[in-house]
């Protein structure tokens, strides 16, 4: 088969109007034209388009038409229009990965199927970031005799110098990404260790244009976070806060982020993740910190990246500097809604709290034998609950531990208690009498 040096527009597609070798070619690609043979020319030309996010697709506006402009070049090598296919998939996509690339894991189809004469790149960090991805994609080229060009030159993934500049192309995209990675990382960290990075506003808080953050200006809103701090330090659950707010049909106020009504207040129904969101952030205690939280990757085996976020033990914190922001609550008070928070857990060896049930020490009793917590199990109808440990079940070991039934025991520590409450019990009641109205005047203020 013979080369085609001379030849640049195509004799057999008609295209006259292709434009001409010295008014189009850029200075670097005529010494390559003699790559181009024949086989080539009767595959197609695939010119791949891809910006790394919806903003710089929205702004970045000459990138985007220089990569268009790569059809032009194509038909000077010599291709017909009609058979110049571009792959603009992946516009606002990453490269360091191909996975979620729908148009380069088509353009890696083209080119095992064959169809595929010349794959157009910008450049190679338009193709893949990752050099695996990035030698894959030449490595089939090489193999299945498809020509990768640019606007520097045309590349032969069989010639030996054209791998070796192609190998170089790749190594140098991917540490171009690292350095970039790397660089706004330490601009993170330094602006976190000065305590001026915020990633998000919590709920009750507002940016101001310094970007300084404050309370929300709006009364009913710090109403709102004030209750839910108070009712957690009274019934000790965040369980029961949110159980107690769907009764009172007390909703929590929020800044909206996005459409029409960004910046203003939206009242919407709480949820419990909100509120373990809210009773974790030490902001609400003054307290500005970074690094709460890391990210652990896996790979399954369909070769997907799963993420998993982890949070971290407050002697792990990237940055703590407390005080530095208004508060809600103290930080002794912080502090002693994560302890509680932890003896909550059921899993844990802690006092625990009562859970559901007829049984008047379920969720609080622990196993004598094992230390384990014991769980309350109701074998009929109408039969009582029955207290047991179920170590050996959860262990696979043989039972060392015995049950008991929930009326002996919860008899005996009622009559403990009313023993113990009994010399005080007009205080008590006086107690609980100034609690009630205490509560109900916070929920007519709440409705006022």
């Amino acid at each position: 088969m013979k080369t085609s040096k001379q030849r640049v527009t195509p004799s057999s597609s008609g295209n006259s109007q292709a434009p001409s070798q010295a008014a189009s070619l850029p200075r670097h690609l005529p010494a390559h034209l003699a790559k181009i043979l024949d086989r080539h020319r009767a595959a197609l030309a695939f010119v791949y388009i891809r910006q790394s996010s919806p903003h710089q697709v929205l702004e970045h506006r000459e990138s985007r038409e220089q990569q268009y402009e790569l059809v032009d070049l194509a038909i000077t090598l010599g291709w017909p229009r009609e058979r110049v296919v571009v792959i603009d998939d992946d516009q606002g996509q990453s490269g360091a990965t191909a996975h979620g690339r729908l148009g380069f894991q088509r353009l890696i189809a083209e080119v095992t199927m064959g169809h595929a004469g010349l794959v157009i790149g910008l450049e190679a960090s338009r193709l893949a970031r990752s050099d695996r991805d990035w030698r894959q994609l030449f490595e089939l080229c090489g193999a299945f005799q498809t020509l990768m060009a640019d606007q520097e030159g045309i590349y032969d993934a069989n010639d030996p110098n054209d791998r070796l500049l192609l190998g170089l192309k790749g190594m140098m995209s991917e540490i171009e990404l690292t350095t970039m990675r790397n660089r706004l990382l330490q601009g993170r960290w330094h602006k976190a260790r000065r305590g001026a990075l915020f990633s998000c506003v919590p709920l009750g808080y507002i940016r101001l244009p310094t970007g300084e953050l404050t309370l929300d200006p709006d009364e009913q809103v710090q109403g709102v976070v004030r209750l839910i701090f108070a009712k957690c330090a009274e019934l000790g659950t965040v369980y029961a806060v949110f159980r107690y707010l769907l009764e009172h049909q007390i909703q929590v106020g929020m800044r909206a982020r996005h459409g029409g009504q960004k910046g203003q207040v939206v009242w919407r129904r709480p949820a419990l993740p909100t509120l373990f969101a809210m009773l974790h952030n030490p902001t609400y205690a003054g307290a500005y910190t970074y690094g709460r939280q890391c990210q652990d990757s896996t790979w399954d085996a369909a070769g997907t990246r799963q993420k998993k976020v982890r949070r971290l033990p407050m002697e792990q914190w990237k940055v703590l500097l407390r005080d530095q922001l208004p508060a809600y609550i103290s930080w002794e008070t912080y502090l002693e809604n994560q302890q509680r928070m932890r003896h909550n857990d059921f899993a844990n060896t802690g006092p625990g709290t009562p859970r559901t049930g007829d049984a008047l020490l379920s969720g609080v009793l622990v196993c004598g034998t094992c230390g384990a917590r014991m769980q309350v199990r109701y074998p009929g109808r109408r039969r009582a609950g029955y207290y047991d440990c179920v170590r050996h079940l959860l262990r696979g070991v043989p039972r060392a531990c015995c049950g008991l039934p929930a009326p002996t025991v919860d008899e005996w520590v009622a009559a403990q208690v009313l023993q113990a409450v009994t010399p005080a019990a007009l205080e008590l009641s006086a107690q609980a009498f100034a609690d009630q109205r205490q509560e109900r005047a916070r929920l007519e203020q709440h409705w006022r």
